[in-house]
């Protein structure tokens, strides 16, 4: 695809800003994908601040495309809100992504909705993996599935990422010493620095202009003085 043609450089007014696009694959609501993926979009938005870059994120949850990602697959033909979906994510500068876990790997919406991402165009953005499920024998969907899955679309996965149980969100009792992790919120923050720190070592990527910027009238600066 023509970038130069079609897109232009993200807002001169904030040339440091990052956008980051959130994509939660949690069915239900509230769900524990979605509260996973709100959480490591905030440890990478303040990482990013911590170094003075401006953060600036858009959250897709896939439930509420359902449909029209099952009617894009089958007629090809996108809704508005679903091709704005894809818009924000082939423009990000980053994306994390999250899923459920479903029979030892991603769900069948969250694959979907991945099938219709271009890979050309998608490649080289950062990207952070996050997973959810009961327990943690499920723990190896992000390795076994999410990686492989992010590899072909030729996206840039962030070394870190996160798998978080049932029991994360609460304080797990009497466990044994052996099956201890750190705690998950400093799980999150060492994903979300990771992600900001592949943010900080790369430029902003263009921006489509916006429908409102395309039709934004110029008065000339004559005019302006005349009152």
């Amino acid at each position: 695809m023509d970038y130069d043609a079609a897109f232009e450089n993200t807002d001169p007014f904030t040339p440091e800003a990052r956008h980051i696009a959130v994509v939660s694959g949690g069915l239900g609501d509230p769900s524990q994908s979605r509260m996973l993926a709100d959480r490591l979009a905030e440890a990478t938005t303040e990482a990013l601040s911590r170094s003075g870059v401006v953060p600036e994120v858009h959250v897709i949850e896939l439930r509420l495309l359902a449909t029209a990602i099952s009617d894009a697959l089958i007629a090809h033909n996108n809704s508005p809100a679903l091709q704005d979906a894809i818009d924000q994510v082939l423009q990000a500068d980053g994306v994390i992504a999250v899923t459920p876990t479903f029979k030892a790997s991603y769900s069948g919406l969250f694959k979907s909705f991945w099938d219709l991402i271009d890979e050309e165009e998608f490649a080289g953005t950062p990207v952070l993996l996050g997973a959810t499920g009961g327990t943690a024998r499920h723990s190896l969907i992000i390795d076994q599935a999410m990686r492989p899955l992010f590899a072909y679309l030729k996206a840039v996965t962030a070394p870190v990422s996160v798998f978080a149980t049932s029991d994360d969100w609460g304080e797990a009792q009497g466990a044994a010493e052996s099956t201890k992790t750190e705690p998950i919120h400093v799980r999150i923050a060492s994903a979300g620095e990771s992600l900001a720190a592949l943010l900080e070592g790369r430029p902003s990527r263009p921006r489509r202009k916006t429908s409102a910027a395309d039709e934004l009238e110029v008065i000339p600066f004559e005019q302006l003085l005349n009152g």
